[in-house]
């Protein structure tokens, strides 16, 4: 007996199409133009989520330096502080106690330093 296979190239063909909706035009109206677009689209989409986080830490990293500068410390130096001083804020959240809550971002700076004099003296 024969098999017509009409529907099923029909149902793969409207995935595609369905998938490549908004794109340009000869990726929109060609199956084989379509296919390509998605696979290359979600390669990008998958690279992209990972360069995502290496931007956003960049971000964090620019404005914990910056309000660091505006306490009279710097970036490396605050960070050292905090891992000596045992105090556990990964970056996301010191960022934005810095664009948001300077004064919080203030007393974790001065806690962290007076901490770290404080031990400075106790090994002499």
């Amino acid at each position: 007996m024969r098999v017509k296979r009409g529907v099923t190239s029909h149902q793969r063909h409207q995935k595609i199409r369905h998938a490549t909706k908004g794109m340009t035009r000869p990726n929109r109206s060609s199956v084989k133009r379509g296919r390509q677009a998605v696979v290359k689209g979600l390669q990008h989409a998958y690279r992209d989520r990972r360069n995502k986080k290496r931007t956003f830490r960049s971000l964090w990293n620019a404005r914990i330096n910056a309000a660091a500068r505006i306490n009279g410390t710097t970036y490396s130096k605050l960070i050292a502080a905090l891992k000596g001083t045992h105090i556990d804020l990964n970056r996301k959240v010191l960022a934005e106690l810095a664009v948001n809550e300077p004064a919080a971002f203030t007393a974790v700076v001065n806690s962290a330093s007076a901490d770290v004099s404080q031990v400075k003296a106790a090994e002499k």
